[in-house]
């Protein structure tokens, strides 16, 4: 059966692997769908260009924006179990511990409020590959959200033969990290992969990172069973940039 990694903020690299055995978390997943998010982070010349007010949101804030179930049809937004919960693996190389730090639902530099939230769709109930995706809003001081979507850019150039962390439960293992088509979606964005291996088994992790002035967005899913790339909708991240001020 297809696992999804829907436990991000509680991500010990075990947890995330063992996600719905241990961690108390839907027991499905998105891996045999190819993704189909649309383009790279550079803004097309034809679209308009995306503003925001830069506030940093409080809890509450970010709350009241985040996706609820509606804002994308056929999806179920529901809190996320254990949301409050981070990982603690670092990475033996400095130069990848912000791949490390979102695979905890701990991004670095840390921010000043988050809200952890667990997308369904709802016309695939009951299959073995029903997509599920972790959200994970996230708001900074002014100027510190760059630094997040940078710090992760900059990982994914220098990480491409993957890294080892250690921490929590013991070692792991990461044996790929590589760019993804980008969502056009916020003033900034990127998609990535990393691929774990457990038990000698490719696990495919997915993420994307959507920035909107001061507020950053963090979608996370896996597949546990094909080691097919995952997919994360791209009307996902629409829908979240479009309500962020």
């Amino acid at each position: 059966m297809k696992k999804t990694a829907t436990a991000a903020a509680a991500a010990l690299v075990l947890c995330l692997f063992l996600t719905t055995v241990g961690c108390g978390t839907p027991s499905s997943g998105s891996g045999t769908k190819e993704s189909t998010s649309s383009g790279p982070t550079a803004p097309d010349a034809a679209d308009k260009p995306v503003t925001s007010t830069g506030a940093t949101l409080g809890e509450g804030e970010l709350k009241k924006v985040a996706l609820v179930s509606g804002d994308v049809p056929g999806f179920t937004v529901t809190p996320l179990q254990g949301g409050g919960e981070t990982g603690k693996e670092r990475s033996e190389q400095p130069e990848c511990q912000a791949l490390a730090a979102v695979i905890n639902g701990a991004p670095e530099p840390a921010p000043s409020a988050a809200v952890h939230r667990t997308l369904m769709d709802e016309s695939e109930e009951g299959t073995d590959d029903q997509t599920v995706v972790t959200e994970i809003l996230t708001s900074y001081p002014q100027g510190s959200a760059v630094q997040v979507l940078q710090g992760v850019k900059d990982a994914i150039g220098a990480c491409g033969r993957g890294f080892r962390t250690t921490g929590g439960d013991g070692p792991s293992t990461y044996t790929e990290v590589k760019e993804l088509p980008a969502p056009k979606a916020g003033q900034e964005a990127l998609a990535y992969q990393v691929t774990g291996s457990f038990e000698g088994a490719r696990v495919p992790l997915v993420f994307q990172l959507v920035r909107t002035g001061s507020t950053v967005v963090i979608f996370y899913t896996a597949n546990f069973i094909d080691a097919k790339t995952p997919e994360i909708p791209a009307r996902l991240a629409t829908a979240q940039a479009a309500k962020l001020p």
